[in-house]
């Protein structure tokens, strides 16, 4: 799939594997060109992988806290300085907001480029992002939270291709919409 769609740039979230090594990297990148950075799970829950090519993107520096990964680097054909931070996010709130402030200090203390922030915010923007499931107060909460914190770090919602959520459970009762 990497070859097949020219990707520079993979980032997994939940990838469930305690211990990432070489020869996984290179079956998943599909080339034995392949550079890593990864924050293991912890037996079967969490993970992050980053996998690139020093052809599209060279690391300068790398951050790994709990929930993320932080790349900075130059991407070589644009020659800019990009920061690229791969999140899979508690599902406490308490642990979230830990989190964020983690990254918003990342980013006031960077000395610049263009900032990526992807990954599985275990968050919602807003309820009809839900489908299927119990409406709480306290997401209401979380999400005016979330959405505070999207906009003190500047940054936009990129538009996405395909489906609208990240996952369906089988019998298609509950549904989570891609941020």
């Amino acid at each position: 799939m990497v070859n097949k769609h020219h990707i520079d740039m993979l980032c997994i979230q939940e990838s469930k594997k305690e211990v990432i090594d070489r020869a996984m990297c290179q079956a998943l990148w599909g080339d034995s060109e392949v550079r890593w950075e990864a924050q293991p799970s912890s037996n079967t829950a969490g993970g992050i992988l980053c996998l690139w090519s020093d052809k599209t993107f060279l690391l300068e520096r790398k951050v790994c806290g709990t929930g993320f990964v932080m790349l900075t680097g130059k991407w070589v054909q644009e020659a800019q300085i990009v920061n690229i931070i791969n999140i899979y996010s508690p599902c406490d709130i308490h642990s979230k907001r830990v989190l964020w402030d983690v990254i918003k200090q990342l980013k006031n203390q960077s000395l610049g480029g263009l900032w990526c922030i992807l990954g599985d915010f275990n968050c919602i923007r807003n309820p009809s992002e839900r489908s299927g499931v119990c409406q709480r107060g306290l997401e209401d909460s979380s999400s005016r939270e979330f959405n505070e914190w999207i906009a003190e770090m500047e940054v936009v919602e990129a538009p996405w291709v395909g489906g609208n959520f990240t996952w369906i459970r089988p019998n298609g009762t509950a549904r989570k919409e891609f941020f």
